[in-house]
């Protein structure tokens, strides 16, 4: 089955949908703006991939990426981008996105999205690899920050310009996600409002929420961002803030772990869309 156009993802809420949701959502068709799914998750084909053919005749689709490695000093995995691609010419999604970080060095893969130190030579890696994915794949791609728990001493850019360096550089997307500055300026002692106004208003093509855990270590709190509970009430706040300073963006609501019933989901959002819609009549008016 293949698509005649990309569908737009619009600046209203949608939801990652995860294989607990396949046949509810189909079979209910909920009011929701659009969905975001794990590229990966569709390589192998088979039932998942036909679920979302289906679900991409309802809704528009937005493909997230967690294995590309786009910080690699070794470059780009070629049959991982030549899979990525093959899904992308079968379901036209309207946004593809990665994230700031690597997973993948020599012979060995960390199941994990680890950290860069924030370099000169970093930053010249990540954007000669985000232009080579996006010359191959022939499209724009949009890149997430990360959540973070340590710094390399190396470190010489504040994550925020990195960020906004890598954006301007590669001519690529930023996907912000408002649920990892703030564990992240929580961990580290940045001001998350600082991380906002950096970035680029004109890059910023979708924004992500999601759930938290607070862990004790040792005399301090370090968050972790787990995607296994509801937003917390500070990152909703910060969300008006980047609404307010951003403008409206599509929005999608995380949750990987723990995953709930469908209607706590469809909960989150339509919470994320009505403040989304308040503060925009608000500037309207």
């Amino acid at each position: 089955m293949t698509f005649s156009a990309p569908a737009l993802i619009p600046a209203r809420t949608g939801i990652g949908w995860r294989a607990q949701h396949h046949r509810d959502l189909l079979n209910t068709l909920p009011a929701i703006g659009w969905l975001e799914v794990h590229s990966e998750n569709y390589f192998g084909g088979g039932m998942p991939l036909h679920f979302l053919e289906k679900a991409r005749e309802h809704y528009p689709i937005s493909l997230h990426g967690v294995g590309l490695s786009l910080g690699s000093a070794d470059g780009i995995d070629t049959h991982h981008l030549a899979q990525l691609k093959q899904l992308i010419d079968r379901i036209d999604p309207g946004l593809v996105s990665e994230h700031l970080s690597w997973s993948r060095g020599g012979s060995i893969t960390a199941p994990d999205l680890l950290p860069l130190p924030y370099t000169e030579e970093a930053l010249d890696v990540i954007t000669a690899n985000i232009r080579r994915t996006q010359d191959v794949l022939g499209r724009q791609i949009l890149i997430e920050n990360p959540s973070s728990y340590l710094t390399f001493r190396e470190s010489t850019i504040p994550e925020w310009e990195f960020l906004a360096a890598v954006a301007e550089r590669s001519d690529c997307g930023i996907l912000l996600d408002l649920n990892n500055i703030y564990v992240s300026a929580h961990n580290h002692g940045f001001d998350a409002e600082t991380y906002l106004r950096a970035i680029p208003q004109a890059r910023v093509q979708e924004m992500h929420l999601a759930g938290f855990q607070e862990n004790r270590l040792e005399n301090r709190s370090l968050y972790i961002d787990t995607h296994s509970r509801a937003v917390h009430e500070d990152v909703w706040a910060l969300y008006a803030q980047a609404i307010q300073h951003f403008g409206a963006k599509p929005t999608l609501i995380e949750w990987d772990k723990d995953i709930p019933a469908l209607a706590v989901l469809l909960d989150e959002a339509h919470k994320a869309d009505h403040i989304l819609q308040e503060i925009t009549h608000a500037h309207a008016a």
